[in-house]
């Protein structure tokens, strides 16, 4: 199943949520599963890149632009990330 196709095809249902301070995880363990914060950025910006194609090819005009802001924050924050990383 391609991944728009889970998104489109499933119906109704929002996160549940938890009890406040129950279930947390502190910031190194997350850290130590997913990636950093530049791992993160990465994954998002590939993402939403398909997610603005996808909003283009059905015209979805004021979706697609909100997507190309998400996707210019994303790709700024990996150009200074590579730009520190050369200093």
């Amino acid at each position: 199943m391609g991944l728009g196709a889970f998104f489109l095809s499933k119906a109704g249902g929002g996160r549940k949520r938890t009890a406040s301070g129950r279930n947390r995880r502190s910031p190194e363990v997350e850290s130590g599963e997913e990636g950093g914060p530049d791992e993160a950025v990465a994954f998002i910006a590939e993402t939403v890149a398909e997610l603005t194609k996808l909003a283009e090819r059905h015209r979805l005009e004021v979706l697609s632009h909100l997507l190309g802001m998400a996707l210019l924050e994303a790709q700024e924050h990996l150009r200074l990330r590579s730009k520190r990383k050369l200093s």
